[in-house]
């Protein structure tokens, strides 16, 4: 198959943070398939473009087997709201372009991953032009998520993004979502038919972490970064309104007559204010770090006695799988998981963590005295979470599946997906 997938936030081969489609593309391509991304040019927590990028519109790069199109952004995308809104746009345009005139050949199906919803339309557009399906993949409830975040308060906004997303919906020939949560809203409240619905949820990347689980020298790690005789929570990830990290220094605060030291590893919007906020409480358990490549982030989750998953409290993340969960048990480490819902049970069910309601110091601080006093629960839960996610959610594994639904879809126009979930059973 030839696979063109439209993903803004597609990572640079040597770009920190998750890296969900670059490990399916790359399984993809080892399978024989032709993959072409259109990306965007700039990192969901970059302050600006590499200097590559700067002046041009479109770069053409291979990334290993991948042809990868990079797609202008506006720089404006972190600076503030407007910024942020119209570096969507930017990308709905420059891609769009891209998939009708630099990414040429022949594609048997185009894929469009979220956020924003707006991107679908560049998708729908490409799959209408150029006469091929549209798979449209829901990796957050967006406008929800944005709304209850008070990201987006402007009703006319509001009111389009709800347009685009009935839009959108409507014509993808299939939908993924990446929690049962969404499937469960996109089917009984927003009336998507379930002949349309399929689940390919987060996944873990096992070819990084069992390699540096052989071979890691933890305690040379750990002495060269300042990190022992510590109790060690690492938090990777983004620094934005949604995640709320000024609980951490709450939690920060309430331990510090302990060896507990929060390890806040990641950029965003919120980043500089954090910082300044814990030098003028005077925190000093609380280290923030820049963004650094994937591997050097396994690195300090091994290094770590636990991850932390870390969300606002806001009903519409409850039905979200953190990305980062899956990477603190594939390296063997147990969850402080600070989001409800969906999430909390999948810690629940792998006995890989514990729940803390978000924002609430006390819970934090209770639950936290409990891992100090307890050494052994930490490999115990971590095992635990080890084994049940590669049982259930090894990223290798769950490309297959992904590729097995699309090919149905292109072989068989009334493709019915219960037909094939039978079939790979």
């Amino acid at each position: 198959m030839n696979i063109l997938l439209i993903h803004q936030y597609f990572l640079e081969e040597d770009d920190p943070g998750g890296s969900r489609w670059n490990e399916f593309t790359r399984v993809w391509t080892e399978q024989g398939h032709t993959v072409t991304v259109l990306g965007g040019m700039m990192h969901y927590n970059g302050k600006e473009k590499r200097k590559e990028y700067k002046g041009r519109l479109f770069v053409k790069k291979q990334q290993g087997a991948v042809t990868v199109w990079r797609c202008h952004v506006s720089e404006a995308y972190n600076k503030h709201f407007i910024g942020r809104l119209w570096g969507y746009f930017s990308f709905l345009f420059s891609s769009l372009y891209a998939g009708l005139f630099k990414a040429k050949g022949k594609y048997d199906v185009v894929i469009v991953t979220s956020p924003t919803l707006f991107v679908g339309v560049s998708g729908y557009l490409v799959s209408r032009l150029r006469s091929m399906p549209f798979v449209f993949e829901v990796r957050d409830l967006w406008p929800e998520s944005a709304i209850d975040t008070g990201v987006l308060t402007n009703k006319l906004i509001i009111k389009l993004a709800y347009w685009v997303e009935a839009f959108i919906y409507k014509r993808a020939r299939l939908i993924n979502v990446l929690t049962p949560a969404f499937y469960k809203t996109l089917h009984e409240k927003k009336g998507i038919p379930e002949s349309k619905l399929i689940q390919i949820s987060n996944a873990s990347d096992f070819s990084l972490s069992e390699k540096l689980l052989n071979g890691f020298d933890r305690e040379a790690f750990r002495k060269e970064h300042d990190l022992d005789g510590r109790f060690v929570i690492t938090y990777v990830g983004a620094h934005g309104v949604a995640n709320q990290l000024e609980q951490l220094l709450d939690a920060g605060e309430a331990l510090k007559d302990t060896n507990v030291l929060f390890l806040l590893i990641g950029q965003g919007m919120e980043k500089d204010w954090l910082v300044k906020l814990a030098e003028d409480r005077k925190i000093t358990n609380v280290r923030f770090l820049d963004s650094v490549p994937k591997a050097e982030v396994f690195r300090y989750i091994l290094a770590s006695e636990m991850g932390a998953s870390v969300l606002k409290r806001v009903d519409t993340f409850k039905t979200v799988y953190s990305n980062k969960t899956f990477d603190y048990m594939s390296c063997k480490r147990p969850i402080l998981m600070a989001i409800d819902g969906v999430s909390r049970e999948l810690v629940e069910a792998a006995g890989a963590g514990s729940y803390v309601e978000p924002e609430n110091t006390g819970e934090y601080n209770r639950v936290i005295r409990l891992y100090l006093d307890d050494p052994a629960r930490i490999i115990r839960e971590g095992e635990s979470g080890y084994e049940y996610a590669k049982a259930n959610f090894d990223r290798e594994v769950l490309a297959k599946k992904y590729l097995e639904y699309i090919k149905m879809i292109i072989w068989h126009p009334k493709f019915n997906h219960l037909f094939l979930f039978c079939l790979l059973s």
